[in-house]
């Protein structure tokens, strides 16, 4: 017994350690395998990131460069490629990290150098990535374009056939909606590269981490893709006409509208509770602010362009002043040439390249904010309406997100919109400060090679400035006296010929009210109030009060002519007689040597002028003039006449010797 026992014992012992080295073996069979496949998964990421890359950047430079060859050139084709060089090099990137370590998959510390290299680029991944993938739908509607034109869309696929013949390739897309691919398969690369990783090893756990950031990665290019998408809904001026928007009102618009104008009035009367957000508030106020110094600035920017256009234009040098032998006008005319020819018009160029073009640009791109700022008023009385309730449907759970996202957005968004147009302002006045800085080289160097041919180039700097600050005030002066008798000569009332009942009129309000109370009806008059009158123009009218009953000066009491009432007064000018009608002149013989003042001599018989020492000069007729004698002349409104004389023999200033177009000369009234 006692050996039998021994034996089963012996046996079991046998069996036992057969058992544990089979288990062993299986053991590391199965480490071995699970090794294999981590060696596979690590060589799959790595080498599927190469293809990739190739593949992008067969699609960026071959298909690009030979569709850029297509005549007439394809639209909008760049901006199917835009942000795609920024994912080429974050992939070139990673790539060149892992090749620098010059480990291969199967070392051991390859996999730490994996993990190390995509946490240092994650940021730059999702930069990259994320700006792509937010533009990638105008990717699908450009290629839609290109597909609705058949002849073009046959030659583009040839082309892609051509240029990548290794692929089966047969539309862009094919190759632009890899990035969108890619930046999914990191998450599922890596975690089948830790699911075979026992944890025993060094790197899993910085592996569990890489897994978790690009999970992270994907998450958060999704709510980025997300806010653009909402962002580019809203961000959107629409120009509707009232037929569009009267098509698109319906019951359900309607009832958001009511509500949020009920929303609004529960706010002004203090019935509800404003939502109140100190932080967007103290942005929204700081992106208006910023909007009206934009605005001020680029309409100033234009002003000031506008008068420097109109300053090249009067070109004064080309004109000749009978001044040869003098130098001063010699060398202000040279001086002047080179500013308008050459300093001014390259200053002017700078700006608007410079300043004026950006501000533009700046101004554009305010429309967008604007617009999401507006849409956020109008979400948030939506959300408002809905926050106190507990159970929310599909419908009222949709208005709460798209209010978060539009806040989040903007919360997120607008600090860096407000601080780039910022620096943009700073930059733009800098860079005016410069160009007038440059302007004013330009000019003290122009100068400074005529200063020893000017007239006061001998004077002090004291004496100098003081002989220029008293020459422009006096040019200023004399100028402001001449716009002065421009202003009222253009003011000054013409004298309109009156018809047998004008004239009966005028004499019957002269003889009641006196001649100082008589104005003239200068446009015609519509009255739209009670007690007002309708006169037409030039219709003569008797001022009986300056205001209305209720001390309105706009309205003037008047009398027409038996008829009383109102008229405006902005309406109505003073009415000035005119001078009896001057005799024909007498036939005057001057003299060779005479220096009087008399300029001419007319006579209606042979309707000749025998001197004229003062050059005439051309005016337009205000009104129709019938001549009533042999000395004066017929005129219709508008013709062309030529001055003479502004005065009568007798020096009337109310009447002017005047040449019409068929050469006939007589007196018109000024």
């Amino acid at each position: 017994l006692p050996n039998r026992l021994t034996a089963v014992v012996f046996m079991l012992a046998q069996e036992a350690e057969e058992a544990r080295k089979k288990s062993e073996e299986e053991a590391a069979a199965a480490k071995e395998r699970e090794a294999q496949r981590q060696l596979l998964a690590i060589e799959e990421l790595v080498q599927s990131e190469r293809n990739y890359l190739r593949l992008l950047q067969v699609s960026t430079v071959t298909i690009r460069s030979n569709l850029q060859k297509l005549q007439p050139p394809l639209a909008n084709l760049d901006s199917m490629f835009l942000y795609i060089e920024d994912v080429i090099d974050v992939s070139s990137r990673l790539l060149s990290l892992l090749d620098q370590k010059q480990v291969r998959p199967g070392d051991p510390l390859f996999l730490e150098t994996l993990c190390n290299s995509f946490l240092s680029l994650s940021s730059d991944i999702e930069a990259a990535y994320k700006e792509y993938l937010a533009n990638y739908n105008h990717v699908t509607v450009v290629e839609n374009s290109y597909k609705q034109k058949e002849s073009l869309w046959n030659e583009i696929v040839r082309i892609i056939k051509t240029s990548a013949p290794e692929v089966n390739a047969t539309s862009l897309s094919f190759f632009l909606v890899m990035p969108v691919q890619r930046i999914a398969r990191y998450p599922l690369l890596l975690q089948t590269i830790q699911k075979h990783t026992d944890r025993a090893n060094p790197a899993y756990t910085l592996l569990e981490q890489t897994a978790h950031t690009s999970i992270a990665l994907n998450c958060g290019i999704n709510e980025y893709k997300r806010f653009r998408e909402v962002a580019d809904k809203y961000k959107k001026t629409e120009t509707l006409t009232i037929k569009d928007k009267i098509i698109r009102l319906n019951s359900h618009s309607i009832a958001k509208k009511t509500a949020r104008l009920s929303q609004q009035l529960k706010h002004e009367t203090g019935i509800a509770h404003k939502l109140v957000d100190e932080e967007f508030d103290t942005l929204e106020g700081f992106f208006y602010v910023l909007e009206h110094g934009i605005l001020e600035l680029l309409e100033n920017v234009e002003t000031y362009l506008h008068h420097l256009q109109g300053f090249l234009a009067c070109k004064t040098e080309e004109f000749d002043f009978d001044m040869d032998g003098e130098k001063a006008p010699i060398c202000y005319k040279e001086i002047t040439t080179a500013l308008r020819q050459w300093i001014l018009p390259t200053f002017e160029k700078r700006m608007r390249t410079l300043i004026h073009k950006p501000l533009c640009s700046l101004r554009d791109l305010l429309v967008g904010p604007r617009n999401l700022i507006r849409k956020r008023l109008d979400k948030l009385l939506d959300y408002e309406v809905i926050e106190a309730k507990s159970n929310l449907s599909y419908d009222e759970q949709s208005v709460a997100n798209t209010y978060r996202t539009i806040n989040t957005l903007l919360l997120n968004e607008l600090p860096r919109f407000n601080g780039i147009a910022l620096q943009m302002i700073w930059s733009m006045l800098g860079t005016f400060s410069c160009l007038h800085k440059d302007l004013a080289s330009d000019m003290e160097q122009l100068f400074q090679s005529f200063a020893q041919q000017l007239p006061h180039s001998s004077l002090s700097p004291g004496a100098f400035w003081q002989w220029a600050e008293t020459s422009v005030l006096e040019g200023a002066r004399r100028l402001e006296a001449l716009c002065r008798g421009v202003q009222d000569t253009l003011n000054a009332p013409v004298v309109q010929p009156l018809s047998p009942s004008s004239q009966h009129r005028l004499k019957q309000l002269t003889d009641k009210h006196g001649s100082g109370k008589i104005y003239q009806v200068i446009t015609s008059i519509v009255g739209s109030r009670d007690l007002d009158l309708n006169l037409s123009k030039g219709e003569l009218v008797a001022i009986i009060s300056e205001s209305d009953t209720r001390g309105d000066k706009r309205r003037w009491l008047v009398d027409a002519g038996g008829k009383r009432g109102y008229a405006p007064s902005s309406k109505l000018i003073r009415y000035h007689q005119p001078a009896e009608d001057p005799p024909p002149s007498p036939h005057l013989n001057l003299a060779e040597d005479t220096t009087g003042i008399r300029r001419h001599s007319y006579t209606p018989e042979s309707r000749l002028l025998t001197a004229m020492s003062q050059p005439s000069f051309q005016v337009m007729a205000a009104y129709d003039f019938t001549a009533r004698g042999n000395h004066e002349v017929s005129i219709r409104a508008g013709e062309a006449v030529r001055v003479l004389e502004n005065h009568d023999k007798r020096g009337n200033s109310e009447w002017s010797l005047v040449e019409v177009k068929a050469g006939q000369r007589g007196y018109l009234p000024y």
